[in-house]
């Protein structure tokens, strides 16, 4: 049975001792937005297993001086590239599961709101398009 990371599961004077933190800490970083754990009913907060990671690292990235802006902005970056990356992923995926494709396919994106053309091959974009990419496919 896999253990669920983002299951709310431990009251905040727990979460404190397993981050190694003071639990006025834990409010402050909850007030701030850097560490938001849920809300049990009665408002009591409830801290997940990534909860207390992302603690840690708060604490690892403020003794190296970092402000807690500075924590917070990147915090927002790494969540952010893990929300591209498995973006990607999920795309790859869905590229790998369609019927097989020729070996290089050619699109164009448009100048306005980037939507994104697929050409046939000798097939030349059209006057509104912008730039014309060459994709490979996995070799």
């Amino acid at each position: 049975m896999a253990i669920d990371l983002n299951q709310p599961l431990f009251v905040i004077s727990v979460a404190a001792e397993l981050a190694e933190m003071h639990p006025q800490t834990l409010r402050q970083y909850d007030r701030l937005g850097i560490v938001s754990p849920s809300r049990a009913p009665g408002k009591a907060r409830r801290y997940s297993q990534r909860d207390v990671d992302r603690l840690r690292e708060v604490q690892r990235l403020s003794q190296e001086g970092v402000s807690l802006e500075g924590i917070k902005r990147i915090l927002d970056l790494e969540n952010q590239v893990a929300a591209l990356q498995a973006r990607v992923r999920e795309l790859t995926q869905e590229l790998e599961r369609r019927p097989s494709a020729p070996e290089s396919r050619v699109f164009a994106a448009g100048m306005a709101a980037g939507d994104v053309v697929s050409l046939a091959r000798g097939q030349r974009p059209g006057p509104r398009s912008q730039a014309v990419v060459v994709w490979r496919g996995p070799r």
